[in-house]
């Protein structure tokens, strides 16, 4: 149960759900006449006992824990929590009992006993005939879900259930909306990418350089798994691509008017010069030079909101559409030049300020981004839909819910005229912000370079990038809901708390599609995954239990934790087998 990258502290005023976000559902104890909950609960704690392990192997774990022991047996639970908690080596009986209170007080996570069933079977440890089905620690799905169609061994997590009671105005009325904890994240996050073009005037300094709000997000799952409900977020933003289009259209017929006097009289009237296309939707379909030049007319700015990955898949193979190499030169700012055959103009697109949402199929993201060392993957929000075995009551609400976004976008677009018409804004964390900030990302550099080598340093150290544009675009929207609009605006505590907690989700989302890149040829690879990961592998006997190859990492400095998804990895590939609880072998 590492602790490193979490402060308890920051739990202790854990807030419970909004009423209107449903709740997980707890799922039904099937009726057993030997024995009663209690009594499953002891027998699963003794047997974790006897295999001395600890079954949270990380905070996000230990917190769940709690939450489904005091969802349980309320005070009832403590005991077990501590009996539990002893086997991580920094056990402190104070941080325990201090945790377990906070979640006592706290309802409605959607957190239950079953949980802790899921994370001792994780660990190896099951109770002879439980009639508790397991669940996912940060699941949402009902009933039936739970217990007739059990979910995939590894279930991405969901950040919503954690932060939808931290966001501003704007973003609870989106969420509010949400069928479930994935069906929010998707919406928090098509919502503050589209919003991400959408905030003039406002910059922070990261890494010595200027940055704008703007993302690029991918979310990925099977045909009809509900990601098309991403669409709703367009209409956030849509008062704004309107309106542009109607001072297009205004500009135009003026144009059109000059242009016919122009022609009856030349001598005495000034030839017209056409007007810039105004628009802020650019479609994924259109030739590099017709994206940078919209890009340029108007101002640098842009969003490409397409449902259907392969959309650009398919224009960056093509010989005219291929601005892949914009797209990344666009994720930090960088010029762009282009050429426009029509006037035979060099033009130079300084501060290209683009922002994209994409959805589409798994096998859409390997049709866009070739392996793990294409740029444009470490630029990319990734999220995963966990895949769901259920039909939806599609009758369930008769109202549509584009009415209820369209209001919201227009809410959104008076505040975006007054961020128009205000003076330059800078955002910036605080300094105690910034420490934990560069300790947060410093762990993760660590963590995942052990685990997966030098390939993925690229994205752990861009989310740094993203996670603080994040917190830049729900600190900026919160002057929506009074706060003053200021020259400087400092992230608010929930901002960065929210954008912490999104970044580590967003990483376990990343490290999944990661996972399924075509892989680079081995010899190529950074030293950490040929030589940190192989040497660990090549280390370990024929057969060994947990202590002995958390001794050879311990040698080759790599973190327990890590080693410990290593061996997790191993057994996955088939490269080891795990021939009983702790006990491992190689085939």
């Amino acid at each position: 149960m590492a602790t490193k990258e979490f402060n308890p502290n920051d739990w202790l005023n854990t807030v419970a759900p909004s009423p209107n976000l449903p709740k997980a559902s707890k799922a039904p104890i099937a009726p057993s006449a030997q024995i009663s909950l209690d009594d499953e609960i002891e027998q699963l704690v003794t047997a974790v006992e006897s295999a001395s392990v600890d079954i949270a192997s990380s905070y996000s774990d230990w917190l769940d824990m709690a939450f489904a022991l005091s969802d349980a047996l309320g005070e009832g639970g403590r005991s077990y929590f501590h009996r539990l908690s002893r086997f991580y080596p920094s056990y402190n009986d104070k941080e325990a009992d201090r945790q377990f209170s906070a979640c006592l007080h706290s309802k409605g996570t959607g957190i239950t006993i079953s949980t802790l069933f899921h994370l001792a079977k994780q660990a190896g440890i099951t109770i002879h005939n439980s009639p508790i089905s397991p669940k996912s620690p940060l699941g949402d799905i009902g009933d039936l879900e739970e217990i007739d169609n059990p979910q995939p061994e590894e279930t991405l997590p969901t950040f919503s259930q954690e932060i939808y009671s931290l966001l501003p105005d704007l973003l609870s009325q989106v969420v509010n909306k949400a069928k479930n904890f994935e069906d929010a994240d998707l919406l928090i996050l098509g919502s503050i990418t589209a919003i991400s073009a959408c905030l003039p005037n406002v910059s922070g300094i990261y890494d010595e350089r200027e940055v704008y709000p703007n993302l690029f997000l991918f979310i990925a799952s099977q045909a009809s798994a509900g990601k098309g409900r991403l669409t709703l977020c367009r209409h956030l933003v849509k008062p704004i691509h309107d309106n542009l289009k109607q001072l297009y259209s205004l500009e135009m017929e003026e144009f059109k008017r000059k242009q016919n006097e122009y022609v009856l009289d030349k001598k005495n009237n000034e030839q017209p010069v056409e007007p810039p296309i105004k628009t802020l939707l650019i479609p994924g379909n259109s030739s590099s030079t017709a994206v940078y030049q919209m890009l340029n007319d108007n101002n640098g700015i842009g969003l490409i909101f397409e449902t259907e990955g392969d959309t650009l898949a398919n224009t960056f193979k093509s010989d005219y559409g291929n601005f892949s190499d914009g797209f990344r030169k666009a994720f930090h700012h960088e010029l762009i030049s282009y050429t426009r055959r029509k006037d035979r103009e060099f033009v130079e697109l300084e501060r290209p300020r683009l922002s994209a949402v994409l959805s589409g199929t798994p096998r859409q993201i390997t049709s866009l981004i070739n392996d793990t060392e294409n740029g444009l993957f470490s630029r990319f929000m990734f999220y995963k839909m966990n895949f769901v075995l259920s039909w939806r009551n599609v009758f369930e609400k008769k109202e549509p819910l584009d009415e209820y976004f369209n209001q919201l976008g227009q809410q959104f677009f008076e505040f975006y005229q007054t961020l128009q018409n205000s003076h330059p804004i800078r955002f910036s964390l605080t300094k105690a912000q910034e420490n934990e900030f560069n300790a947060m990302f410093e762990q993760m550099q660590n963590d995942y370079y052990y685990m997966f080598g030098e390939d993925i340093l690229a994205s752990v150290r861009r989310l740094g990038l993203i996670t603080f544009r994040i917190a830049m675009i729900l600190t900026t929207l919160r002057c929506m809901d009074g706060k003053a609009i200021a020259p400087v605006i400092v992230c608010d505590d929930n901002d960065f708390r929210t954008a912490r907690i999104m970044a580590h989700v967003l990483l376990k989302h990343t490290e999944k599609v990661y996972g399924n890149l075509p892989i680079i040829d081995e010899s190529t690879r950074g030293s950490g995954q040929t030589v940190i990961r192989q040497k660990f592998f090549d280390s370990l006997p024929p057969e060994f239990d947990r202590r002995t190859y958390l001794e050879i990492a311990k040698r080759l400095n790599m973190p327990p934790k890590t080693a410990e998804k290593q061996i997790s990895r191993l057994c996955e590939k088939g490269k080891l087998k795990h021939a009983s609880h702790g006990n491992y072998s190689k085939p």
